[in-house]
């Protein structure tokens, strides 16, 4: 097991978690981030633990604040200030090699134990590169290292394992109340142009049945009789068949199964018998459009033929429900491509009546690290969600659009420099509203671009992006020909 008399005293924790007591006098102090506006209870609990907001106010007494999870590894610039430390990439190795450099400096000033964390691949400490602007209200001239043993640029560390992930607390508590989760597999294989989940999370693994999926299920049915599969395409696992088969068992029949988003030629009739046996209203598929031009230019490997028979597959077995999920503002898109996803929820109502249809849709927000990180926003969005809503409550189709407003401030926070440190903690005084945004950049004009530069514009290729001394899994110049691949297709 270990010495844990000189073991590191180490609390790490999710952002939402804005009570729990820590150990005494902690050396470091952790938080994995999963949603953008949890840094509003990070701020929180570091004024509530006494450790100033900002590192570079920190002094040798304080812990090194650390963190990591999705949203520090795709953007951590607007959140950069106010960590030590941030941990690029997969945790199963990064988060074990960044304890034992630690160890090996845990004596040392504050400054040399920053210089050599960062050299650990995969542990970027923010505050050794410098980032340089055209005026303060511009665009990025440079980011460069602040010391020459400082490395030019930091790379997302992934795990190669076959063992991943499942939940280490069940709890009602939960935002999926008594959910034992499971992952099933990681990233996605079929690269949709605009997906995060995809491009930041290359390449795509699987995990083992045998030695992964089955321990993990039997542990976590020991404490409850829900589960759930997780994976951005569950059903694409090479083994997905023996994993249905092994939790068709008879012992089972009482367990409640919940599968997240599935690859939609993969919903067979007996696929939804299994589901509807355990307890599966419903299937949830991201479809992203009607248009099959736009799916091309997306990369999204579908057709509407496959579309409708994945909700007649669906009720056959014996479902009532399935979700789809669309998007709109999607880089080439125009008013017809609107058009053709309300037709082809009416062609699925037709083949399929009877079966419950929800179509959940949001609007496209460039993500870093995805061949579309250089689109804005499109103005027209905002109109577009309102059009569908109106045609589709008409059908009787349940429709469910994200916030408009919302997808703004994510776009601001996914595309952010570190400017925007000093809007976030004055938002965090306002209220959550783009409105409180708004009121933000207007205190802080001409410290920053307008929000226009971050949401809604285009960004050159030639541009310096405010990530671009972090690599993830694909070059620049590979995203870009995926892009040129895109904007091929675009209407001329």
């Amino acid at each position: 097991m270990g010495n844990f008399s000189h073991a590191p005293r180490c609390a790490y924790q999710p952002a939402t978690d804005t009570r729990e007591q820590l150990p005494a006098s902690p050396e470091l102090v952790g938080f994995s981030l999963s949603w953008e506006l949890d840094y509003v209870n990070i701020l929180s609990l570091l004024e509530f633990l006494e450790i100033p907001i900002r590192a570079a106010n920190r002094t040798e007494s304080h812990p090194i604040v650390f963190g990591g999870g999705p949203v520090l590894t795709a953007n951590p610039e607007p959140f950069a200030d106010f960590f030590d430390v941030i941990l690029l990439g997969d945790g199963e190795n990064l988060l074990g090699d960044f304890i034992e450099a630690y160890k090996q400096v845990r004596n040392a000033e504050r400054l040399i134990q920053l210089q050599h964390l960062a050299q650990v691949p995969g542990v970027y400490v923010p505050s050794l590169y410098e980032v340089e602007y055209y005026s303060p209200d511009g665009a990025i001239k440079s980011i460069a290292p602040a010391l020459p043993e400082i490395p030019a640029q930091v790379q997302k560390q992934t795990y190669r394992g076959n063992i991943l992930s499942a939940s280490t607390v069940v709890t009602e508590k939960a935002a999926w109340s008594n959910i034992y989760m499971v992952e099933v597999v990681r990233s996605c294989p079929e690269m949709c142009r605009f997906c995060l989940a995809s491009y930041l999370t290359l390449p795509f693994r699987t995990a083992s049945v045998e030695a992964s999926l089955i321990p993990a299920i039997e542990r976590g049915l020991q404490v409850t009789d829900r589960l759930g599969l997780l994976g951005a395409s569950v059903t694409q696992h090479p083994e997905f068949e023996t994993l249905l088969d092994y939790l068709s068992q008879p012992k089972y029949d009482g367990v409640r199964l919940s599968l997240a988003s599935v690859r939609t030629n993969t919903v067979t009739e007996k696929l939804a018998q299994i589901l509807a046996k355990r307890d599966t209203r419903s299937l949830t598929i991201a479809v992203e459009s009607g248009s099959e031009r736009l799916r091309q230019i997306i990369n999204k490997k579908l057709n509407n033929d496959e579309i409708i028979a994945a909700a007649v597959n669906a009720k056959a077995g014996g479902l009532s429900g399935i979700k789809l999920y669309g998007m709109v503002g999607l880089p080439g898109e125009e008013p017809a491509d609107i058009e053709q996803t309300v037709a082809m929820v009416r062609d699925i109502k037709k083949a399929a009546p009877g079966l419950r249809l929800t179509l959940g849709c949001s609007t496209f927000v460039p993500k870093a690290h995805t061949p579309f990180q250089w689109f804005g926003v499109s103005g027209d969005a905002e109109k577009r969600l309102k059009f569908l809503e109106k045609q589709l409550r008409r059908d009787g189709a349940d429709f469910r659009p994200e916030s408009y407003n919302w997808s703004v401030i994510q776009a601001l926070i996914s595309r952010g420099d570190r400017r925007l440190s000093h809007l976030l903690e004055l938002v965090r005084h306002y209220g959550e509203s783009l409105g409180s945004y708004r009121r933000a950049f207007k205190e802080l004009r001409g410290k920053l671009p307008e929000m226009d530069f971050y949401v809604h514009d285009n960004w050159s290729l030639e541009q310096v992006l405010p990530w671009s001394h972090l690599q993830g899994p694909l070059p620049v110049a590979t995203l870009q020909k995926h892009l040129a691949a895109a904007t091929a297709l675009f209407p001329q």
